[in-house]
């Protein structure tokens, strides 16, 4: 099995944080490999003006996509190794206790939550209102589903580093208390908007409580969507004459096999959650990737 086969296998089988981290990294690598090879025929794009939320209404106005796309792409690589560190990391706290859609979710609309905090914030106060500035990366998605992981649970035992053992809401405390402390020195926008993200995730659990679910309308969005691109032609109908026997046997027989299939899968399957990824064999990996075809 070839890296990309197995990369792919491990976006196919993987949980929707891990998906996230898939798409952004991808979308940090791909525009930063296509622009820098523009450069050499002179061709000079800043490409994260168009993705960037900024805090001038004029520009949200041409480009209203950036309340989102925004949480998708970072300045740097150290900024995204540090983002996708957190991100894996607290979306496994999360769906210990959350579906998978709802982290997307949590994701999506922690994102404008912390987007529209960062343009009022330039918009309305004193000190910042002279200044116009852009704000990209995933810092205020994670906060959010991070802090609606500690509201839900905050007494949770976290092991930092597999060495220090802390409670859930130190980490979230000690997270948030730098942003506080930092706003008047540098970024003062940005560790707004991860505070914006905070605020975010300990109101969806609030609500989450008294039987409102914030990402179920994001999330139906998405399904729908989704079904727009799954859907099939429809096939007339046509009546075939076949020998009752031999079709049963036929059924009966992949029924069989499919059985066998499906019981090897949800060992390796099991395998995995018990063990990890890297526990599989190269035999079992490559039949997983083949039967996810």
């Amino acid at each position: 099995m070839s890296v990309l086969e197995d990369l792919k296998l491990q976006y196919k089988i993987g949980s929707i944080s891990i998906r996230l981290v898939f798409w952004n990294v991808l979308l940090y690598v791909i525009p930063e490999v296509i622009f820098a090879l523009l450069k050499l025929f002179k061709v000079n794009i800043n490409y994260l003006n168009f993705v960037s939320v900024s805090t001038t209404f004029s520009d949200l106005a041409w480009k209203p996509w950036s309340i989102v796309s925004y949480s998708f792409f970072h300045s740097g690589v150290l900024h995204l190794i540090f983002n996708m560190l957190m991100l894996y990391y607290v979306g496994r706290l999360f769906i210990t206790f959350f579906t998978q859609k709802q982290l997307l979710g949590v994701y999506l609309l922690g994102a404008i939550f912390s987007g529209a905090v960062f343009i009022a914030s330039y918009a309305f106060l004193p000190a910042l209102t002279p200044i116009s500035t852009q704000m990209i990366g995933a810092s205020g998605s994670i906060m959010a589903i991070l802090f609606a992981t500690t509201s839900y649970q905050p007494f949770m035992d976290v092991r930092l580093f597999g060495v220090f053992k802390m409670k859930l809401w130190h980490i979230a405390f000690v997270l948030v208390f730098f942003d506080l402390i930092q706003l008047p020195l540098e970024n003062t926008g940005g560790h707004l908007a991860h505070i914006a993200g905070a605020v975010f995730g300990y109101i969806y659990i609030v609500l989450l409580k008294r039987g409102t679910d914030l990402t179920s309308g994001v999330n139906s969005f998405i399904d729908f969507i989704a079904n727009l691109f799954n859907k099939k032609d429809s096939t007339k109908f046509r009546k075939v004459y076949v020998n009752p026997k031999k079709q049963a046997e036929k059924r009966e027989s992949k029924i069989v096999t499919k059985d066998k299939a499906q019981q090897q899968i949800d060992e390796i399957l099991d395998k995995i959650s018990k063990s990890g990824y890297d526990s599989l064999t190269k035999e079992e990996k490559e039949f997983l990737f083949n039967a996810g075809k």
